[in-house]
């Protein structure tokens, strides 16, 4: 954890909460060029041409071989899993995902009500994906109407309008 530099609130560090939103449609982005072997692939980014050897881990093998996901999400990465019996995600090739992956963060900003849970969450360049009405409702009437060009001036003064409203900012 990291403590906020304007307000010394601790902030948590980016953690996957396993929930799937952000592989569904990487499929877009990731293809298999070639097994090399039994659970080893090398796969190329169709956007910037990069491949990247991935082994699937020993640990995921059963899932990966399950290929039921496709049927309701066509376009999720090759080695996009659901866990039997639960709602948990699986990336298969984890421990050797390319670097984009790695880097990956589904939010900028993460938006917690009162209580502790999730209201919203900032993604890519000032777009908000709410779970809160209230949030929303603020978001409309104060956060969109705001023109900033600077990005760092604009997360500042969303960051201030969301606080004020009784929300709490991660990021």
């Amino acid at each position: 954890m990291r403590p906020d530099i304007k307000t010394g609130d601790l902030l948590l560090a980016f953690e996957c909460s396993q929930c799937g939103e952000c592989c569904g449609y990487l499929g877009l982005m990731w293809a298999i060029e070639e097994e090399l072997s039994c659970y080893t692939f090398l796969v190329r980014n169709e956007y910037t041409g990069m491949r990247y050897k991935v082994i699937v881990a020993e640990e995921h093998r059963v899932l990966f071989d399950d290929r039921s996901v496709f049927a309701s999400l066509p376009k999720a990465c090759p080695f996009f899993r659901k866990g039997k019996d639960t709602d948990l995600w699986y990336c298969t090739v984890h421990l050797t995902r390319p670097d984009v992956c790695r880097e990956f963060r589904c939010w900028r900003f993460l938006i917690l009500d009162q209580q502790g849970r999730r209201a919203g969450r900032v993604m890519g360049t000032r777009h908000l994906h709410a779970e809160d009405l209230e949030l929303q409702r603020i978001w409309d009437e104060k956060v969109r109407v705001l023109i900033k060009p600077d990005d760092t001036v604009w997360d500042e003064k969303m960051c201030e309008i969301i606080r004020s409203a009784g929300f709490i900012i991660r990021d």
